[in-house]
């Protein structure tokens, strides 16, 4: 059985208030080659399918029409749980037709899903939090865990304050939950669990959405059932191998989801599983259909110039500009000119040593003097005539000081 693993979709996001959609319909145009081209039987997507719980509706149709490719009309299984930024009761909606095309959503925890024919192939077996399948005569036992916050779960797993004490109570509980479940593991099936949720030890990359209070909210790689062949998570959004456990994965993001995730190479796992044998994994790499850049220029016009020479380049680019005065904004129009994707300009001042703010002395000065020891403490600058005189206008209206 050839099993891909991918999660942490968050179709809809936004990086600085711009929209990712058209890179995100690229990467599914891709996603759905490489599910043909490998032959894959079960796709399983651990969580984060969108961006928030209420999805724009660019973001909602991209979805259906890139898992009815997947699907291809009922001959794949596409497993899909919900995870923290999903809302459960909205991407269960479509379920039922959903089911019928051999498509697989769990909300919540402790979801029983029906038996019968899914698609082209049958679940022989549920319960709450498991099923088996049968899939072209090959039987695969599934765990699978959806975000398993306390209220989704409808536990209070730990009254305790103190954070240590209310992550062991929850990490035990999700462990108790592997526990009961592991036992429809069998010898003569693959034995998978798909899960989204945050395992200590785990690299975060910082776009994540926190789904921990203080890290209560953390399971220990030693909660998964010895016994599966492979587990599948979804959240942490590098894709990444947890030591202590056996082959427990996060695929990770599609695309690069922050300024520190500029290095990451983003990919999705394909598992050629057997009942009974380590399964042989691999890491097949996506495009990277639009990269973050982070460019640190000397000053304004090495960063004009670094605009205009990657004019045709696409890509997000975060701006650092050592300099020693107000980056003008005639300036920063002709950096955008040449380069609109710029999410951000930040000037780096030269030679820096400002102290604390609570150490800014203000003396007995005039308005005017104030106005300019402050704007000197903030940007480590002096403010140029032109602001000045701009300053003295608003704040006495354009009028002429009574002398």
């Amino acid at each position: 059985m050839k099993i891909l693993h991918t999660g942490d979709w968050h179709l809809g996001k936004y990086l600085e208030g711009s929209s990712r959609l058209q890179e995100q319909e690229r990467f599914l145009e891709d996603f759905v080659k490489i599910v043909e081209d490998n032959e894959i039987d079960l796709v399983m997507i651990t969580g984060d399918i969108y961006d928030n719980s209420n999805p724009p509706a660019a973001a909602e149709k991209l979805f259906y029409r890139g898992i009815k490719n997947i699907c291809k009309n009922g001959e794949r299984i596409v497993l899909i749980i919900a995870g923290n930024h999903d809302n459960p009761d909205r991407l269960i909606a479509s379920s039922p037709l959903a089911f019928e095309q051999g498509v697989i959503i769990i909300d919540k925890p402790k979801t029983a899903i029906e038996t019968g024919a899914c698609g082209k192939h049958k679940v022989v077996e549920s319960g709450e939090g498991y099923f088996e399948i049968d899939i072209c005569g090959e039987k695969a036992v599934i765990i699978a865990l959806p975000f398993p916050s306390e209220k989704r779960l409808n536990e209070v797993l730990s009254i305790s304050m103190e954070e240590e004490e209310a992550m062991q109570g929850y990490s035990e509980r999700i462990k108790q939950l592997f526990d009961e479940r592991k036992l429809k593991f069998r010898e003569d099936s693959v034995n998978i669990v798909a899960s989204h949720l945050f395992v200590i030890g785990g690299e975060e990359s910082g776009s994540e959405r926190a789904i921990q209070l203080g890290g209560s909210l953390a399971v220990r790689a030693s909660s998964f059932p010895e016994n599966a062949q492979y587990v599948a998570l979804g959240h942490l959004h590098g894709a990444q191998k947890i030591d202590g456990g056996n082959n427990i994965y996060y695929a990770g993001s599609p695309l690069q989801y922050s300024k520190r995730e500029v290095n990451q190479s983003k990919g999705c796992y394909i598992i050629d599983a057997k009942p009974g044998k380590a399964p042989d994994i691999s890491k097949v790499l996506f495009k990277n259909y639009k990269p973050i850049d982070i460019w640190k220029c000397k000053n304004v016009e090495e960063a004009i110039q670094k605009c205009k020479d990657n004019e045709g380049r696409e890509s997000w680019v975060y701006l650092e500009i050592e300099t020693d005065r107000i980056i003008e904004q005639e300036e920063m129009r002709i950096m955008k000119s040449y380069k609109n994707d710029i999410l951000e300009i930040k000037p780096v001042i030269k030679g820096d040593s400002r102290e604390d703010e609570d150490n800014l002395s203000v003396g007995d000065e005039s308005v005017e003097g104030l106005f300019k020891e402050f704007f000197i403490h903030r940007t480590g600058v002096e403010p140029t005539e032109k602001l000045m005189n701009t300053f003295m206008e608003i704040l006495y209206g354009g009028e002429e000081e009574e002398l």
